[in-house]
């Protein structure tokens, strides 16, 4: 091995673990401000914690410039360089997402031509199973031991939560009586079960979580505890979740991501996933605050698709966007998004608004009502896979974003989001009581984007999408505002003059915004639009709209449960 690949491939694995020690010292942080309810320093790790990544990759592309100002990589070099790096992950207990970060630093110095398996981590050298298995992130308890109650009091005390509970021998009574009522095939003796509790608690907004299984003769039955703060001092447990579609809510694609140490990632996904087979782990990475190895995985995922399937991109479903270009593969359940050359003279912004706002909401909490997006450049799809018609709708509207390359189109910049069905068409089929019921929640979802400060701007139902468990997320970050940026009236009385003159609409300015004319709009049946003015009256009056500025401006950081209230142990604490 040559003296200069062992200063190349020391030097980005290097670059990578003062990125990983950086990134779980300002994740550390979280217990503490959780603790002491510093709400707003919560929120700034999570931000900083986002954009940390490509600080390092460019200090560690800038260090290996100062060793070759080759634009063009020396292919033999490179070929080992990947190969002796492969070599030091052997027993790296983050060898996934070092993997990672080799690629993000190689893509950086060279061109695309060369993003192929003989120098990146295309495919992963990780056949084998980690050095450090899922035991590495778990401690079991043993109630034969002590007891049940003590076994549990045990368990909580070694999350070290640094502070106290409010009345933990109540809450702990609450929480067993909940199991036994919602999980009634695990009813076993003391001595006849296991707990597998992930060793640190996992911290996102107000809430901490405890994350674990409990082992018996009847098999495994994983959990979810939810601490709080009373408002009178002391923590309290404020609900268990047993069932695997609440857990895989918490773990949701629209949610901030979790801030939990890990010293193996590997280890904590591969637990995970026990818990919640449905989810990819792609999007378990993405839960614990690994995005970019989050998209590592999906890309993954979308290669094997591509070579393993006969699916052909079509429109997506809905009605067409006038800023973004959206396609999907009908059997993988994404929607590709590619910002459109020409905006609709309704838009009166640019590409690089629009930019803008896919980060703001990807740096953003986005309360479990806005989905997470992945963001690519430079991605290569075969021709083979565009119908005739498509590849000509795409060369017309998206033609500056787009490159041809013989068999392959390159996509210059992309973004992916889990594919929903929109709302405007999931109303058009559904029952009246499941469309009432997705209607009162449009309006929750709404409620819960203005209680972190997110104006969505188009509020129409085309711009929604509903899960398979009936939830409205929001999905086009076109015309996302700051909510305090805006200015909310009340709808003026017509003048004589607009009268006589005919003007229908009162003047605005351009961020102003009146409430009286949501369901107008955006309802026109009147029987939905009925069940939104039941519900959501105040969402009409521009008091609640401005009292709603008022309350971030003051720092009232409110409280949006992840889980339904029927499950919460103590419904009268708001």
């Amino acid at each position: 091995m040559s003296y200069q690949v062992q200063i190349i491939t020391e030097q980005i694995l290097s670059g990578f673990h003062a990125h990983y020690a950086l990134f779980q010292q300002i994740t550390a942080r979280a217990p503490q401000a959780f603790a002491q309810q510093r709400w707003g320093e919560i929120e700034q790790i999570s931000k900083q914690r986002i954009t940390l990544y490509d600080v390092r990759v460019n200090d560690t592309v800038t260090a290996l410039k100062r060793q070759t100002s080759q634009d063009t990589p020396d292919e033999a070099l490179w070929h080992q360089v990947k190969q002796h790096y492969a070599e030091l992950l052997s027993f790296h207990p983050q060898a996934e997402l070092a993997e990672t970060f080799f690629n993000s630093v190689f893509c950086r110095l060279f061109h695309r031509r060369y993003y192929k398996n003989d120098f990146i981590f295309v495919e992963t050298t990780l056949t084998k199973p980690t050095t450090l298995p899922i035991e590495a992130e778990f401690r079991s308890y043993f109630p034969v031991i002590s007891g049940l109650k003590p076994t549990i009091r045990n368990m909580i005390s070694h999350m070290d939560l640094q502070c106290g509970f409010r009345d933990l021998e109540q809450d702990i009574r609450m929480l067993v009586k909940a199991f036994i009522k919602q999980a009634p095939s695990t009813h076993h003796s003391h001595h006849g079960l296991r707990f597998d509790i992930l060793t640190a608690p996992f911290y996102r907004n107000k809430g901490a979580y405890i994350v674990g299984r409990v082992v018996s003769k009847s098999g495994v039955q994983p959990f979810i505890i939810a601490l709080l703060h009373h408002p009178q001092g002391g923590l309290y447990i404020d609900a268990l979740l047993t069932k695997s579609a609440q857990m895989r809510i918490i773990f949701g694609f629209a949610r901030a991501y979790f801030l939990v140490e890990t010293h193996a990632p590997s280890a904590m996904v591969g637990f995970l996933q026990q818990l919640m087979p449905n989810k990819t782990t792609a999007e378990l990475y993405n839960a614990i605050g690994f995005h970019k190895q989050g998209k590592t995985e999906f890309y993954r995922d979308f290669l094997f698709h591509l070579q393993h399937s006969e699916d052909v991109f079509t429109i997506a479903p809905g009605t067409p966007g006038m800023v973004m270009m959206v396609f999907t593969l009908p059997n993988f359940p994404f929607v590709f998004k590619v910002i459109k050359d020409v905006f609709a003279e309704s838009k009166p912004f640019g590409r690089d608004t629009v930019l803008a706002r896919y980060q703001l909401v990807k740096s953003h909490d986005r309360v479990g009502r806005m989905a997470d997006t992945i963001e690519y450049s430079e991605v290569v799809i075969p021709k083979r896979k565009f119908s005739p018609s498509l590849l000509d709708t795409l060369k017309a509207t998206i033609s500056n974003s787009v490159r041809d390359e013989g068999d392959y189109l390159v996509i210059k910049h992309l973004y992916i989001e889990r594919r929903m069905t929109p709302l405007n068409l999931f109303l058009q089929t559904a029952d009246e009581p499941t469309a009432y019921k997705v209607i009162e929640d449009y309006g929750h979802a709404i409620k819960e984007m203005l209680s972190v400060n997110i104006f969505p701007g188009d509020m129409l139902l085309k711009n929604f999408g509903v899960t398979k468990h009936h939830r409205v997320i929001f999905y086009d970050y076109d015309e996302v505002q700051y909510l305090t940026d805006m200015n909310f009236r009340p709808m003026p009385s017509p003048s004589l003059e607009d009268l006589y003159s005919g003007v229908a609409e009162p003047s605005a300015a351009p961020n102003d915004v009146f409430p009286q004319q949501l369901c107008t709009f955006v309802l026109t049946d009147p029987k939905l639009r009925a069940v939104f003015e039941q519900s959501h009256e105040a969402l009409l009056k521009v008091e609640y709209w401005q009292q709603a500025q008022r309350d971030i401006q003051a720092h009232v950081v409110k409280q949006v449960y992840p889980y339904p209230a029927s499950q919460r142990f103590y419904r009268h604490i708001k």
